[in-house]
């Protein structure tokens, strides 16, 4: 397996560029007309992708309000039922195809994290590219067998899985032939905090499991991303939304659109610094090395005068000898008369 996956036209591997996705999830509060402004917003700012989740409460969990089905993990959904929350928080499935259509006119590329086989059929028929596997669902495993099937590329986030668990769900992709991975670090809390984010583990992931490795992120701002980026993060997902202001289940860890805008923005140019490993000197950096130092005359020096500390020293620029010859002229006799602020050469040395 190599460490390369293609979404539609993007091929994401350690030399591309990053793959920037924008998770719109439940950030349209059931308003077709803001789900169109998000698709928008997120082309104007510049991402590669936009990402939607395809589920209904009834197709995620059941309707039930016993203890096992409340929120009381300290979350910004605590006090509800799975449910409650789902049945708010899922986009309509009439929707999909028609913002697909209307992304894909925007120039961005839409796939969506299916929740069940029936929202793998659905998207199917919708010919997305690729899958992601929602943090909570990289356990089920014939979920994930069942999406790999596909053939399409597979993008799981790892929230709340161990490294086992980890190794279980790619094991499960490449059991039925799809080794298109990309694996995304992810820190399942809303919002996330800095101290566990553990960015260093991004690189761990792609070379543990040899795979493309990015950053589904739900920290507050933009920091978090272009630190994962610099890391070798090659897929940055970023929850988004039209205003925070205006409520909803994620809009407390999403971006409003001069945010995303930022975010992007600094992520190619983070990419542009990275480079590659090189110790070439560009032409900008070999016409400085004229401010370099090197050795100069730095006194008046008469003919058959010994070249001494006091009036040979080593000082910007750069045109005169290397400074390695120092202690080897010190002691020397000049050959001439030498004007103070005359480059040193060899042939100002009476041999």
């Amino acid at each position: 397996m190599v460490k390369k996956i293609k979404i539609s036209n993007k091929i994401i591997s350690n030399n591309s560029a990053v793959f920037i996705v924008a998770e719109i999830s439940a950030n349209h509060l059931h308003n077709f007309d803001n789900a169109v402004k998000l698709i928008k917003e997120a082309a104007k700012a510049g991402v590669d992708a936009v990402k939607l989740q395809t589920y209904t409460a009834d197709t995620i969990t059941i309707d039930c309000d016993n203890e096992y089905f409340q929120i009381k993990q300290g979350t910004i959904w605590d006090g509800r039922s799975l449910y409650d929350l789902y049945k708010e928080a899922y986009t309509p499935w009439e929707w999909q195809p028609k913002l697909k259509k209307i992304a894909e006119e925007e120039g961005l590329i839409f796939f969506s994290s299916p929740f069940d086989k029936t929202a793998v059929d659905f998207l199917e028929d919708m010919d997305v590219p690729a899958y992601k596997v929602a943090s909570f669902e990289i356990t089920d495993i014939p979920l994930i067998e069942y999406m790999a099937l596909k053939g399409k590329p597979m993008i799981l986030a790892t929230g709340i899985a161990t490294l086992s668990e980890i190794q279980e769900a790619i094991d499960a992709c490449k059991r039925v032939g799809n080794d298109q991975i990309a694996v995304l670090k992810c820190t399942s809390a809303y919002p996330a905090a800095l101290e566990d984010m553990n960015l260093k583990t991004i690189p761990n992931l792609a070379e543990t499991f040899n795979v493309v490795a990015g950053l589904s992120d739900h920290t507050l701002g933009i920091s978090v991303p272009i630190a994962a980026v610099a890391l070798g993060a090659k897929i940055i997902e970023k929850h988004f939304t039209l205003c925070r202001a205006d409520g909803g289940p994620d809009a407390a860890f999403s971006l409003e659109p001069d945010e995303l805008k930022a975010m992007v923005k600094a992520i190619r140019e983070i990419e542009k610094a990275l480079g590659t490993v090189t110790y070439e000197l560009t032409d900008k950096m070999k016409n400085s090395r004229a401010f370099s130092r090197s050795l100069f005359v730095v006194k008046d020096i008469k003919k058959g005068e010994v070249f001494a500390e006091s009036n040979v020293k080593s000082i910007r620029p750069g045109y005169g000898m290397h400074t390695r010859y120092y202690n080897e002229i010190i002691g020397k006799i000049a050959k001439e008369d030498i004007s103070k602020g005359t480059p040193m050469q060899w042939k100002l040395i009476d041999n």
